[in-house]
């Protein structure tokens, strides 16, 4: 009989350890009403740090996070990492979606899911202001710096089938300008609001916006696959879209 007994507990103790370790987290934190949210915070104005003022982070897309949050019934915790890592830390199950000012590429989409686009940029040429480049074609035979697995870096590769350009990488929006002017770099490809802020406070840099491509860049919110928040986080959108928030968000971040 103390033996049945013992083994009914063991049986008993067994089970419950079982169904303890069966439960899975909907979120990367562990918590049903917290998200783990993934971004790439060297992006002003979407996404960076004011470190002169403080050691949070700001800008459209943390905004834009709090907002979403605020209106789903969320708490939003910030993962700050290179972006050419955020796929990666979404399929891995580090963060919980990516706000970065990510394009819904055709290859992206092979790996996870994307909401609809929230804001749609051009890309811009920056270079030195002696420079004498004011083309795409005056390319040919240069040194051209973008950042590493963003949209800009597929745009350049194509150029090549066209005209005789080196592609560079680097992991930070700061690095690039960086060896732009260092000389490292004839020029560099990023988008143009965010090109704005470094022409602003650079005299000695020039930009040239590009011909949009057949498929025109835009900006939207990266979840797993088959994730649940991608049809929440459309609807809380398609909201802030109709009640002018997002408009106000352009406003404040992008000079209107």
């Amino acid at each position: 009989m103390k033996k049945l007994i013992l083994l009914s507990l063991a049986l008993l103790l067994s089970a419950g350890l079982a169904a303890c370790g069966s439960k899975e987290s909907s979120t990367a934190s562990g918590d049903s009403k917290k998200l783990v949210m993934g971004t790439s915070a060297d992006y002003k104005p979407f996404e960076y740090v004011d470190t002169a003022n403080s050691d949070k982070f700001i800008g459209y897309d943390i905004d834009l996070a709090n907002l979403l949050a605020d209106e789903l019934g969320y708490e939003v915790e910030i993962k700050d990492m290179e972006f050419s890592g955020l796929i990666t830390a979404l399929k891995t199950g580090q963060v919980d979606f990516v706000l970065s000012a990510m394009t819904p590429t055709p290859e992206r989409k092979k790996n996870v899911d994307f909401s609809d686009v929230y804001y749609t940029a051009k890309n811009m040429i920056l270079t030195k202001t002696d420079s004498g480049i004011s083309s795409e074609k005056d390319l040919d035979g240069k040194t051209v710096g973008v950042q590493l697995g963003s949209i800009q870096q597929d745009e350049a590769e194509g150029m090549q089938s066209s005209i005789d350009l080196k592609v560079q990488t680097r992991d930070r929006i700061p690095e690039l300008i960086q060896d732009l002017q260092n000389g490292r770099f004839d020029a560099i490809i990023i988008e143009n609001t965010v090109a704005a802020g470094y022409l602003d406070k650079n005299n000695d840099l020039q930009g040239t916006t590009m011909e949009v491509s057949e498929e025109e860049a835009g900006s939207a919110i990266a979840f797993p696959k088959d994730s649940k928040l991608t049809e929440e986080f459309n609807a809380a959108l398609k909201k802030l879209e109709e009640n002018g928030e997002l408009d106000k968000l352009a406003e404040k971040w992008f000079n209107g």
